[in-house]
């Protein structure tokens, strides 16, 4: 069955109610990727993690997030993206209490890689049911723009919820919040949101799917104990190992008839620039946040609820940003405007890069804003042509790859940015120092909470002066990441159309499912 609707329709009132409904699973997600920067400290005096402990319990939701985006993705093309966003909602919701309550670092981080695989489930099916539900490129990029604001928003406010819980209850509060969100979403998706899919002959590829994950978490594993502790054969070998595994799942992908990522649309210059573009922006924010908000907190003495409020401000410079990109880019080339905000978000980074004990807290929170402002703007951008150029009946897949390269990007750059500061802050630490304060800023407030009032006030500016430095070092690192993230939009995405798809195949009918999800609105 075919339909005789142009493929440029425009979306009605109950397509941008649906996208309302689509945000909120986006939005706890995204929260979910920062809601415990705040809550560190609180987890770490009471569950007493070590340093790796504590990194994997920030990481492995990012990381089995990032594995698994590309099986949802393919997954959700087959069985219907909507199916499978009320599945995810389901199963995040009951990974949440496992979350709340656990307690050892290994329970935690258990439940941290469940809601990982639950957010996997929900995140290809946001922005692929926009790409069935907006056909016109004007509509579909201011979409994509609120997408973006929201997955954005998600990351800065999960801190503030954060805060504001710690405030009153326990750590564990953080995780419960999840529930009534998850519980409108199970009882307004069946109504609002339409399904979804492409019927495709033939088997589900789980071996693809265990490639994918095995190629992964070997790497990002090996990037962190080497960046963390030095060289050693060990995590060397794992690098190889999941590069290997890597290079097994592209060749399969090549021999099957329905490949979980079409090799074809990554090779474009528009949806793959726009993939590693995203890549990197997140690799230098996510990495860089939670030294940021580290500082607030146990650097410049703040509340937890205080450290929230002002991690905010930052988002002032995405509000003006945001808008003046958008227009900027309807007048010239994307590229130049992507290359633009990049430069712009290298410069906040630089600058924050050499702060120091006696930095004026206003120049921390303006640098922040001016990063925060260029990266968010450049993504909106990168989000906008990676959907144009994907068709619509791969757009369960190709958000996918376009959301792995974002949750990869963040879990690499904390990671890496990670390691690095730790690795400076541990350089920084006197050798006398206990071992868990030369391990993590965390574990100097533990010890100097039991120490004579004097000799806790030496550990702690002893430590707060090694913790700067190591922020320096990461802002460092996220200044070089946004730098080369600038070059490759100039070089991929100069010239790139605005829906490469439709103008590609422009009188090419689409699937027939689709066509009657946009017929009902």
């Amino acid at each position: 069955m075919t339909s005789s609707m142009s493929p440029d329709a425009l979306a009605g009132r109950r397509a941008w109610t649906a996208l309302g409904v689509l945000m909120l699973p986006l939005l706890l997600v995204s929260m979910d990727v920062s809601i415990l920067y705040f809550a560190i400290p609180s987890i770490s005096a009471d569950l007493r993690p070590g340093a790796t402990a504590q990194l994997w319990i920030l990481d492995m939701y990012g990381f089995v997030l990032a594995g698994l985006l590309i099986t949802m993705g393919a997954l959700g093309d087959r069985i219907g993206r909507r199916r499978l966003l009320l599945f995810g909602a389901a199963l995040f919701g009951a990974a949440s209490p496992a979350a709340a309550y656990a307690t050892s670092p290994g329970t935690l981080i258990a439940a941290r890689a469940l809601l990982g695989v639950a957010g996997a489930c929900l995140m290809p099916s946001t922005l692929a049911l926009i790409r069935v539900l907006f056909a016109d490129p004007a509509q579909r990029a201011k979409a994509v723009t609120v997408w973006t604001a929201v997955m954005a928003s998600g990351i800065s406010l999960g801190p503030v919820l954060s805060g504001a819980l710690l405030e009153h209850f326990w750590w564990g509060s953080v995780f419960l919040v999840n529930l009534p969100a998850m519980a409108l979403l199970l009882l307004l998706g069946p109504i609002l949101l339409p399904e979804s899919k492409v019927p495709v002959r033939g088997p589900f590829d789980f071996v693809s799917s265990l490639l994918s994950l095995a190629a992964l978490l070997p790497v990002i594993h090996g990037i962190k104990e080497l960046a963390q502790d030095g060289w050693a054969p060990a995590p060397a070998l794992g690098i190889v190992a999941g590069l290997l595994i890597g290079g097994l799942f592209v060749h399969r992908q090549t021999r099957l008839a329905h490949p979980m990522v079409d090799l074809a649309l990554v090779r474009q210059r528009t949806y793959g620039g726009a993939v590693l573009v995203n890549l990197m922006a997140m690799a230098a924010t996510v990495g860089f946040a939670v030294f940021i908000t580290q500082y607030l907190q146990s650097v410049l003495g703040k509340s937890p609820f205080e450290s929230a409020l002002w991690s905010l401000v930052p988002s002032g410079g995405v509000m003006v940003a945001a808008p003046v990109c958008a227009a900027l880019a309807q007048r010239i080339d994307r590229a130049y405007v992507m290359g633009g905000g990049c430069l712009v978000s290298a410069a906040g980074f630089g600058w924050l890069a050499l702060t120091d004990t006696s930095t004026p807290f206003w120049a921390v929170l303006t640098a922040s804003a001016v990063y925060a402002g260029g990266l968010v703007g450049a993504m909106t951008l990168a989000n906008e042509l990676a959907l144009g150029a994907a068709p619509p009946e791969r757009a369960g897949s190709a958000a996918a790859v376009l959301e792995s390269g974002q949750e990869l990007g963040g879990a690499l750059g904390m990671a890496i940015l990670g390691s690095l500061g730790t690795a400076v802050y541990a350089a920084a630490m006197p050798d006398a120092a206990p071992a868990a304060a030369r391990d993590t800023l965390g574990g100097a407030v533990a010890t100097a909470a039991r120490l004579p009032a004097d000799a806790a006030a030496a550990l702690m500016r002893e430590a707060r002066e090694a913790f700067v430095s190591g922020l320096g070092a990461a802002g460092a690192g996220a200044a070089a990441t946004m730098l080369l993230a600038a070059g490759l939009a100039l070089w991929l995405l100069r010239g790139a159309p605005r829906d490469q798809a439709a103008e590609a195949a422009p009188a090419a009918p689409r699937a027939s499912q689709d066509a009657s999800v946009l017929a009902r609105f």
